[in-house]
């Protein structure tokens, strides 16, 4: 009993000390990007190194999982790190992801690189336009020589970093020319990372204690049971993010167009035109962190084009069909990327172009259809309609019964009375008629 009643003083200074030390050290900000580099995710990685400088962060965390990206935004990214005022940690992260093309150059760029188990790193190659496979000699052609200096420019660009952080140059090369690709215990080996780590946690007490250059002065990183601020996506970099897609912003595009065509066609609607004014904006915004093809819009306007001149010319299908191949090749070459996720998809392209032949065959020729169809009321009405005189109808007066109605009428010959008459125009309210037939 004497021993817990002194051993007691003893466990409360531990608790309070540790309560203590851990209140006093700097907190870890941590935040995460999943999926395609592209203006959004950039911005937000930006903004939140910003926050974690103002915050005094000891460090940033950025758990990456990216197939790649645009290179404008990585390189917003990257110049980013390196003029940061806490080291950043780039964490491929959580088991199966992958730090791909643009996330290559983040990771190096991170002054602590990281990966999860089962993770790779790899295939850098650029593909800001299209063409160029990886690890084939360039051509003379305009396209291929382009290409290859855009390639020359990453691989400068990647072979400064690695310098800079003390990793693998050579790797890093061969990445983005030779599209090469390891997993995390390989790039451990060869020098690409600093750590493999299953957690945030188990990477935070790896780190602790590191020594980290920031250029003007050197930090010691305080990890181990550090506290955590997470930082999430807000609401609208989600919005903003999803309409990145590329499917999304073909479907914009389609739905923009649609809306403009209802309005035009059926004037004072007004909210056709004000929804298909708001998608069109929201394409323009998806389209400008794309790498958009604008041989393949105008193949897209174009067949649309060729889908209203249908309704209104006589071509026995031929303009559609042409309208059909139009916008499918158009829908094709959009975004001009070798890898999946900066295209548009088949299962979106297929369903788009029939649903918009379907559209302007059915419901917009319907609609001229009425437009252009013969009147049947009103004085426009009554052209062309049988009647029968009451009276004997000459140049000047007569009466005819039209529709059970009584009209004054005339005629150019005379017209006997009971004889069945056609009416040929309405000259405000008189009828010029003839003889029936």
């Amino acid at each position: 009993m004497k021993k817990a009643i002194f051993l007691f003083p003893l466990l409360f200074l531990f608790l309070f000390g540790n309560a203590q030390s851990f209140a006093s050290k700097k907190p870890v900000y941590v935040i995460q990007v999943k999926g395609v580099i592209n203006p959004v995710s950039a911005k937000f990685i930006v903004e939140s190194i910003d926050k974690a400088e103002k915050i005094s962060a000891q460090c940033l965390v950025l758990e990456l999982d990216t197939p790649g990206g645009l290179m404008t935004s990585m390189r917003q990214i990257t110049q980013r790190f390196l003029n940061s005022k806490i080291p950043i940690i780039v964490y491929v992260y959580p088991q199966g992801a992958r730090a791909a093309s643009a996330g290559v150059f983040i990771t190096y760029a991170a002054h602590i690189a990281a990966m999860a188990p089962s993770t790779n790193i790899g295939a850098a190659h650029p593909v800001t336009i299209g063409g160029g496979t990886p690890g084939e000699p360039a051509d003379t052609s305009g396209k291929s020589t382009m290409m290859e200096k855009i390639t020359n420019d990453a691989v400068a660009s990647i072979k400064g970093l690695a310098e800079k952080r003390h990793r693998n140059a050579k790797w890093a090369e061969d990445a983005v020319r030779k599209s090469v690709s390891i997993t995390e215990k390989e790039a451990l080996d060869l020098n690409v990372i600093n750590y493999i780590a299953p957690t945030v946690d188990s990477l935070l007490a790896l780190v602790d204690g590191e020594r980290v250059n920031l250029d003007d002065h050197f930090t010691v990183l305080d990890t181990r049971n550090a506290p955590i601020i997470r930082e999430e996506m807000n609401w609208r970099y989600r919005i903003l993010d999803k309409l990145s897609d590329p499917n999304i912003a073909y479907i914009f595009l389609l739905l923009g167009m649609y809306g403009l065509i209802f309005e035009l066609s059926n004037p004072g609607s007004i909210l056709p035109g004000v929804a298909g004014v708001i998608f069109l904006i929201l394409a323009f915004f998806a389209m400008q962190t794309l790498p958009i093809n604008y041989a393949g819009l105008a193949l897209m306007i174009f067949g649309i084009v060729l889908f209203i001149l249908e309704i209104k010319i006589t071509s026995y299908g031929l303009l559609t069909i042409g309208g059909i191949i139009s916008m499918t090749l158009g829908s094709l070459m959009l975004f001009q990327s070798p890898y999946p996720f900066l295209k548009v998809s088949l299962g979106v392209i297929v369903p788009g172009v029939l649903v918009t032949a379907l559209f302007f065959i059915f419901a917009v020729g319907i609609g001229l259809k009425a437009q252009t169809k013969r009147p049947v009321t009103g004085m426009e009405g009554l052209i062309d309609e049988i009647g029968e005189a009451i009276t004997p109808i000459g140049t000047r007066s007569g009466k005819v019964k039209v529709h059970g109605e009584i009209w004054k009428a005339v005629s150019d010959q005379p017209i006997k009375k009971g004889s069945t008459v056609r009416v040929e125009k309405v000259n405000h309210l008189t009828l010029h008629v003839k003889h029936g037939e």
